[in-house]
């Protein structure tokens, strides 16, 4: 497991609190925030498991 993953992790766990903070408060922007974090992290996790692969790693 890369570091990629590990921060993707950290940053879609960021983006759900926001999100749901966005929620209870009735924050709209803060909820877009939340989901736009949440989004990076899936990608930087989905770049650290290609970055696995190529390494030969699972």
């Amino acid at each position: 497991m890369n570091t990629d993953r590990i921060t993707g992790a950290g940053k879609e766990l960021k983006g759900e609190v926001k999100k749901q903070a966005g929620d209870l408060t009735g924050n709209q922007d803060l909820k877009d925030e939340g989901r736009a974090d949440k989004a990076e992290g899936k990608i930087d996790k989905v770049i650290g498991k290609v970055k696995d692969v190529f390494r030969g790693d699972k």
